[in-house]
C-alpha cells in the first residue's frame, strides 16, 4: 500500500460538518435577494463551491455585501460547526505517525477561523491554504499547489481528502491522489477518479500502514 508524506484536507463536509450551518442561512439570502423560497436539495451543490463562487452562481448584484450577510447569518445560526466524530483520535495518530497534516479550503479566513476554533485540533495543522490566498479555487489546482509548497512535500507523496466532486478535479490537476469522505458527501455515487474511498474519518488510519 502507498505511503504518504502529508495528507490535505477540505473542511466542510470532510473535517467538520457545516452542511446546515451553512446552507439554510444560503436559503434565506435567496428568498432576500430573489424572493423565491428553494429546497435545501437545490443548494446542496454549493457545498463544493468558495462564497464568492456562491454569489456569482446565483447572480448577486452587491456580490460582496450579500456575502457579508450570508457569513453573519452563518455565524448566528443556532446550530455550529462540528467536528465528525473520530477525527479527535485519527489527527494525532497521523500526527505520531510522522506526516504532515494541512488544510486547503475554499472557505474564507475569518470564517475559518470561527468554525475551527475551541475544536482543539488547530495544532495538528502545518498550514492552511483559504480563499484569499489563491487567485484561483478548486477545482484549479493553484491552492493545494501552493500547499504542496509551502509543506516542501511533492504532489507524489501527498493525499487531499475532500468530499465534493471539485475536490477530486482539483487532487488529480495536481497530480496527488485523492481520498473521498464519503461520510460528509451529498453525492449519491463516488467521483471515478479517486484513490481511495474512505466511508469513516478512522478509514484514514489505514493510510498509515
Amino acid at each position: 500500500m502507498k505511503s504518504y508524506r502529508a495528507i490535505v484536507y477540505d473542511i466542510d463536509g470532510t473535517l467538520l460538518d457545516t452542511r446546515d450551518r451553512n446552507l439554510y442561512p444560503l436559503l434565506r439570502i435567496i428568498e432576500e435577494e430573489l424572493g423565491q423560497r428553494w429546497p435545501l436539495e437545490r443548494v446542496l451543490k454549493y457545498t463544493a463551491y468558495s462564497g464568492m463562487q456562491v454569489m456569482e452562481e446565483l447572480g448577486f448584484p452587491d456580490k460582496e455585501k450579500t456575502y457579508a450577510r450570508w457569513a453573519r447569518y452563518v455565524n448566528e445560526y443556532d446550530k455550529p460547526a462540528v467536528l465528525y466524530p473520530g477525527f479527535s483520535q485519527v489527527l494525532p495518530a497521523i500526527a505520531r505517525a510522522g506526516i504532515l497534516q494541512a488544510i486547503v479550503s475554499s472557505k474564507m479566513r475569518p470564517q475559518y477561523h470561527i468554525d475551527m476554533a475551541g475544536k482543539g485540533i488547530l495544532p495538528y495543522f502545518t498550514t492552511a491554504v483559504l480563499e484569499e490566498d489563491t487567485a484561483l479555487h478548486k477545482p484549479d489546482p493553484a491552492p493545494l499547489l501552493l500547499c504542496l509548497e509551502r509543506l516542501g512535500v511533492a504532489a507524489e507523496d501527498a493525499i487531499y481528502i475532500g468530499d465534493a466532486p471539485s475536490d477530486c478535479l482539483a487532487a488529480k490537476r495536481a497530480g496527488m491522489d485523492f481520498g473521498f469522505a464519503q461520510w460528509g458527501s451529498s453525492l449519491d455515487g463516488i467521483p471515478e477518479q479517486a484513490d481511495r474511498i474512505l466511508e469513516k474519518p478512522e478509514d484514514l488510519l489505514q493510510l498509515l500502514k
